[in-house]
């Protein structure tokens, strides 16, 4: 008999470690999940949980129901809890909650609180606030709505920082978004350092661990990659800041994919090394998918390109460490809901 794999190209994929989910991600998932155990469904979801297709449909099928603002849940399931995004919320929003006497649970990541409490402290010590970020994305919608109107400046390139004139450039205070690129948002710091020597950074880094450990894999696998991809969603900043990374660092193409389905053969050009990774919200099934996508039309070796080991974990709130978590609840992120 043949050797079929003889028949195919070589093809060395070089694996990121760590890729997929990040500890923030994994809470706000299985407080939903845990929610629709002990409550019942439905459980009303305000905004994407998290930033990707594949999760937010196999919650759906659970009987998570997603809403972007609260007046879309019927009167007839005031009753229903309704979680918060990982990516955090204006105060605007648990105090509308509490006005419509919603039982409600925040999923923000334990991060993304973390940079709130730092612009907060920044305002509170009478500082001007400067947040780096991408304007509209919901994390920096969720930080600057932590602080009154006026008080936090949102910058996003260095234009920005030369346009920026503070009535007091003695009392300012910068925090980030925790998504961005590291070198990006380096040298929007050094930018504002220049020009504000005063100015006070926040008490930690803000970026999280999961974008940066993911960063520094691929900027280890993507210079000797012909094609890189990331799996992730299009309004996932910590994703598409991966694609970013892999371009600078040296790969030859480098693309963002949701699944298997996206990749457009046709226009790939003759590849011996493969680059792949996934952002922060992309489950490991898919990445698993994209793999074999390739095995079919390439004989793969696999090779991991290891920067960091992760063991953070994120516990949920009180009201659902009664419920317990058994793997079969998870079988939708296995496709096996």
């Amino acid at each position: 008999m043949p050797d079929i794999s003889s028949s195919k190209p070589p093809l060395t994929l070089l694996l990121c470690q760590p890729r997929g989910f990040c500890a923030g991600v994994e809470r706000a998932i299985h407080i939903v999940v845990l929610a629709l155990k002990k409550y019942g469904a439905p459980v009303y979801v305000r905004h994407e949980i998290v930033h990707n297709r594949f999760v937010v449909e196999g919650l759906q099928n659970l009987g998570a129901v997603f809403i972007e603002e609260l007046h879309e849940i019927p009167a007839e399931h005031r009753d229903a809890p309704v979680v918060f995004s990982a990516h955090g919320v204006p105060k605007s929003v648990p105090a509308d909650a509490q006005a419509r006497q919603l039982f409600y649970l925040d999923a923000t990541c334990p991060l993304v609180s973390k940079v709130h409490k730092q612009a907060m402290r920044h305002q509170r010590l009478g500082r001007h606030v400067l947040l780096i970020g991408h304007s509209g994305h919901p994390e920096v919608i969720g930080t600057m709505g932590q602080l009154p109107e006026g008080s936090v400046t949102l910058i996003e390139t260095e234009a920005d920082v030369a346009a920026f004139e503070p009535s007091d450039p003695e009392a300012l205070g910068f925090v980030t978004q925790t998504t961005l690129s590291v070198e990006d948002t380096a040298g929007l710091i050094r930018a504002l350092e220049t020009k504000f020597p005063s100015i006070k950074a926040p008490a930690a880094e803000s970026i999280c661990y999961a974008t940066t450990n993911r960063q520094e894999a691929v900027k280890q696998a993507a210079p000797d990659a012909d094609l890189f991809l990331v799996v992730g969603a299009p309004n996932s900043s910590n994703s598409k800041r991966l694609v970013e990374v892999a371009e600078r660092a040296g790969a030859k193409m480098s693309l963002l994919v949701q699944r298997a389905s996206e990749i457009p053969w046709d226009d790939i050009p003759h590849i011996s090394t493969l680059g792949l990774s996934a952002g922060a919200s992309a489950p490991e099934i898919v990445v698993d998918e994209i793999i074999n996508a390739f095995r079919e039309r390439f004989d793969v070796s696999v090779e991991l390109a290891v920067t960091a080991t992760e063991t953070e974990h994120f516990p949920v709130m009180s009201a659902l460490r009664d419920v317990e978590l058994a793997p079969s609840d998870m079988a939708f992120l296995n496709g096996n809901a």
